[in-house]
C-alpha cells in the first residue's frame, strides 16, 4: 500500500499543505489506497526536505508533480486525455500560476502576516517542549520569510500582496463561472490543483485579508466545498 507522508488535517483543511492536498484528492478520485502517515518532526529527513512523499514499497517519490506522474503511469490513468490540445495548454499554464504564484501569496499571508502567523505557530510547534517551542518557530518563520523573499513575493508590501491574490481569485472566478469544473462537466487535473490551492483560502478556518477577499466569489466557495464534501465528508465545513 502506498504511503503518503503529510502534516496532516489543519485549519478545516484536508491538509496544512496545499501540494499535499493535491495529491490526497488524487488519490480518493482515482480510488487508490493508501496510508497517510503524519509526522512533522520527520520533515528534515524527507526527499527534498519537503512533505508530500510517498512510500511504494523500497520506491520513495518526492514532489506532488512526480507523486501523480509516478501514480498515473503505474496504475494507468490518462486523467486529462479528454481535453482538447489548447486546454490542455491552458490547464498547464494557469496550474503553473497557482503553484508558483498564487500559493505564495497563501505562504506570506499565513507566515508573514502578524494575525495569522499565531496561529500557524501553535498548531505546528505548540506542542514541542521548551524551550524548542520557543526557539524553532522563530528559526522556521525567519526561514520561511527567506525563502518568500528569494522567490520575489516578500519584496512587495502586504497590501501589494492582497492585491496580486485578488486578481488571481477574481480571474479563476470568471474562468470558473457557473460550471462544475473548469473545463465544463468533468473534473480535470486543473480542478485538482485548483481544489488544493484555492480551498487553502476558502475552507481554512483562518480569518485574515487574503482568505476573507477569496471567499467573496461564491463560485470559487462552492467549488472548493463541493469538493471537498464529494471526497472527504469527515471534514465538517
Amino acid at each position: 500500500m502506498i504511503k503518503l507522508h503529510s502534516f496532516g488535517e489543519a485549519f478545516g483543511l484536508i491538509d496544512a499543505s496545499p501540494f499535499v492536498a493535491k495529491v490526497k484528492l488524487f488519490l480518493a478520485v482515482h480510488e487508490i489506497d493508501y496510508q497517510e502517515i503524519n509526522d512533522v518532526m520527520s520533515l528534515g529527513k524527507a526527499p527534498k526536505q519537503k512533505f508530500p512523499y510517498i512510500e511504494d514499497g523500497k520506491t520513495l517519490v518526492a514532489d506532488s508533480e512526480m507523486i501523480i506522474e509516478y501514480l498515473s503511469k503505474k496504475h494507468l490513468i490518462e486523467m486529462d486525455s479528454w481535453l482538447t490540445d489548447e486546454q490542455g495548454a491552458s490547464a498547464h499554464l494557469i496550474s503553473k500560476s497557482l503553484e508558483e504564484n498564487l500559493y505564495w501569496c497563501l505562504v506570506y499571508s499565513r507566515w508573514v502576516n502578524d494575525d495569522t502567523w499565531p496561529i500557524i505557530r501553535s498548531h505546528f510547534f505548540g506542542s514541542m517542549p521548551f524551550p524548542l517551542n520557543t526557539l524553532i518557530p522563530l528559526l522556521a518563520r525567519k526561514g520561511t520569510i527567506k525563502r518568500i523573499e528569494g522567490q520575489g513575493m516578500g519584496a512587495h508590501t502586504a497590501d501589494q500582496v492582497l492585491a496580486i491574490a485578488k486578481r488571481s481569485f477574481a480571474s479563476l472566478s470568471t474562468i470558473l463561472a457557473d460550471k462544475p469544473f473548469f473545463f465544463g462537466d468533468k473534473m480535470s487535473s486543473l480542478d485538482i490543483i485548483a481544489f488544493a490551492q484555492l480551498s487553502s483560502f476558502t475552507l481554512a478556518t483562518l480569518s485574515n485579508p487574503t482568505n476573507d477577499a477569496a471567499r467573496k466569489h461564491q463560485n470559487l466557495v462552492a467549488f472548493t466545498k463541493r469538493i471537498q464534501q464529494s471526497y472527504f465528508s469527515e471534514l465538517s465545513l
